[in-house]
């Protein structure tokens, strides 16, 4: 059994695309989707779309519930008067029919693997999606987080750094980001995203357990003209995260 984990498209279906085309030629069973799929990119709508077409499980990302809401949950996050007009935009590209659609992502998403293990997926963590797990987060912490949940493989986003971390006798996989990877330990004043759409593939056969994580270029060129035409409110302030890569 192959299962192909995605998360943190944000409203890149030109990335996402990409990563579906590598999925195309490899043998996979299922995808889940692991949140935050819709605002903050130019193609919110064509990213909807996809998802509809693939009809695989979508976690709730703490994005996709204040793109519905307006009410920033997180104490990691402030929002500025720019994300608001992006809110407000990607909004004006969605029909009633793809509110619902979001509506229906689900807090967490549990997939059986084979000898009767289980694969739980959420967002930030299984008790909210504001939840942050980095590479330097603390082994206590993740217990806090984590711990209390039964699964053989734990897997989230939100971060969107690809890392694999032991929890016992488990472990916690992130699949990074497939519309705005970076480096997370990047400085504010280098900060810039990666040319590449990434995600994890768990192979589950018998009693044996196999993570891979994948880098899939994508043309940044063919972003940043989508950025341009696309009517996005504030678009140099993506373009800037890109056009050093073009």
């Amino acid at each position: 059994m192959r299962i192909a984990i995605i998360s943190d498209i944000h409203g890149n279906c030109l990335a996402f695309d990409a990563v579906l085309e590598d999925l195309r030629l490899r043998s996979i069973d299922q995808i889940v989707c692991l949140g935050d799929a819709i605002q903050g990119g130019p193609q919110p709508a064509e990213t909807l779309q996809r998802l509809r077409e693939l009809a695989c499980p979508v976690v709730m990302g703490n994005a996709d519930a204040w793109l519905l809401t307006g009410e920033e949950t997180s104490p990691h996050e402030q929002v500025s008067s720019q994300q608001m007009a992006v809110r407000e935009w990607s909004l004006a590209q969605l029909s009633e029919d793809d509110r619902v659609f979001i509506d229906q992502f689900a807090p967490t998403v549990e997939i059986a693997l084979e000898a009767d293990k289980k694969l739980l997926c959420f967002h930030g963590s299984p008790r909210s999606f504001d939840d942050l797990i980095l590479p330097n987060t603390s082994e206590e912490a993740l217990q806090t987080l984590l711990g209390g949940f039964e699964a053989a493989l734990f897997s989230g986003g939100h971060t969107h750094t690809q890392q694999l971390r032991r929890l016992g006798d488990a472990w916690y996989v992130n699949p990074g980001s497939v519309g705005l990877a970076y480096n997370w330990m990047l400085p504010a004043d280098t900060f810039h995203a990666d040319p590449w759409a990434e995600y994890a593939i768990v192979t589950s056969e018998g009693g044996r357990n196999n993570i891979e994580f994948l880098h899939v270029p994508f043309d940044v060129r063919s972003l940043i003209e989508l950025i341009k035409a696309s009517g996005r409110p504030h678009p140099e302030t993506s373009l800037a995260l890109y056009q050093a890569k073009a």
